[in-house]
């Protein structure tokens, strides 16, 4: 049991070995591709472990799934996989549990609902690499112009947002229900309704009562007066709804750290808070995470926890959120840049994520069910539309990729 927990002894515990690494790049250029994180963390491991190599792939986002997929199914696993999922692989049988490959001291040091977030069955798989929170932006010189406070509650979007249009505002507040990333927008909405994607027992319960009345809400009071600019949310994408905001162009929209740094270089002045609820401030905030994971197949178990141990010292987890303006998975990394003067923009966002609410990334259902998520939810808002119809196809499209977990 010592020897399990912590990644001591056992198979793959002798003899030179490279391991196989496939990432994401999450840069948008040579000047700032993920290469250059992981070759400067490969030079410092093998470095300090001497008879491991580590041979790393870095692919495209667009791609990066597919492709790890077909490698799985040829039989050529990689060793490690930094990608959007794990649950597929987990279920399949073909990962490592995280208490067969890391440190006790590790394990322990994930944030627990990152570490919730990455459990099939209460086991944990997915690693967490790296996460983000959402707040709500405002353009806080429009806020000034129009002489208005914060939003707290939806009433305050709603009127906030019908006095910015008054002003002319193009966008007073911007619901992105398109297909880019619509089951971010609307998870942090139901969150604030008091909903979510699923119940108490983690079983879907998107048509809920609660969610129903959500759309509801959104579609009488922000939709159908006009209030979120002059495209339907179900063809308004995230990155648009951005562009637009550092544009100068809208009130208010739901964004996360990059988006922050984005407008601070376009000289936008921007303001953030809790995402309002329908009676205060929401509970929870939507938490996102991309994860990293320990393959099977090679039987490299000892040499993937040295590994993993490695990639989660405080140097490395702040170096990659620093650089691509996230925020890091673990215990002690967080509270490192929340006590450092260079994050204090972040800190909002850092105390956010230790009680966000991620999507249910433990569920191979959820692909499927995000899926129907974006090609249905932005109907719930149009014209002569019935959010309750929209949200319970998403339900029965759910459903029917649960039948098949």
């Amino acid at each position: 049991m010592t020897a399990a927990l912590t990644g001591c002894g056992g198979d793959g515990g002798s003899g030179d070995v490279t391991l196989k690494l496939v990432a994401a790049d999450y840069g948008t250029g040579p000047a700032n591709t993920s290469r250059k994180y992981w070759d400067a963390v490969v030079k410092g491991f093998e470095s300090s472990h001497p008879g491991i190599k580590v041979d790393v792939s870095i692919r495209s986002w667009k791609d990066i799934d597919r492709e790890v997929a077909a490698m799985v199914e040829k039989g050529q696993a990689p060793d490690i996989a930094q990608v959007a999922s794990y649950a597929d692989y987990a279920k399949a049988g073909k990962l490592y549990r995280a208490d067969q490959m890391l440190s006790i001291r590790t394990q322990a040091n994930f944030l627990p609902s990152l570490a919730d977030a990455g459990s099939v069955d209460r086991t944990q798989y997915g690693l967490p690499f790296v996460a983000s929170t959402r707040l709500l932006f405002y353009n806080k010189k429009l806020f000034a112009q129009a002489g208005l406070d914060a939003p707290r509650t939806w009433d305050d979007i709603r009127d906030d947002a019908a006095a910015l249009k008054q002003r002319g505002v193009d966008y007073p507040f911007a619901l992105p229900l398109g297909r880019e990333e619509a089951q971010a927008e609307t998870m942090m909405w139901l969150l604030g309704g008091d909903g979510g994607y699923t119940d108490d027992s983690g079983s879907y319960d998107i048509d809920s009562t609660e969610n129903v009345k959500t759309f509801a809400w959104l579609k009488t009071n922000l939709v159908e007066p006009g209030l979120v600019g002059p495209q339907a949310p179900g063809e308004l994408d995230r990155q648009k709804a951005f562009s637009a905001f550092t544009d100068g162009r809208v009130g208010m929209l739901n964004g996360h750290p990059t988006l922050m740094q984005e407008a601070g270089r376009k000289g936008v002045p921007v303001g953030m808070v809790p995402m309002p609820g329908r009676d205060g401030p929401a509970r929870n905030s939507l938490g996102v995470a991309d994860w990293i994971m320990g393959f099977r197949q090679s039987g490299h178990r000892v040499q993937l926890g040295k590994f993993f141990d490695y990639l989660f010292t405080d140097k490395n987890v702040i170096a990659f959120a620093d650089e691509y303006d996230m925020l890091p998975v673990t215990d002690s990394a967080s509270a490192a840049m929340e006590s450092d003067p260079r994050y204090a923009p972040l800190r909002k966002f850092l105390s956010a994520l230790p009680d966000s609410q991620f999507y249910p990334y433990g569920r191979t259902s959820w692909a499927q069910t995000s899926a129907s998520l974006k090609e249905n939810v932005g109907r719930a808002v149009e014209p002569g539309s019935s959010p309750e119809k929209a949200l319970s196809q998403v339900a029965r499209d759910a459903a029917a990729a649960e039948r098949d977990e």
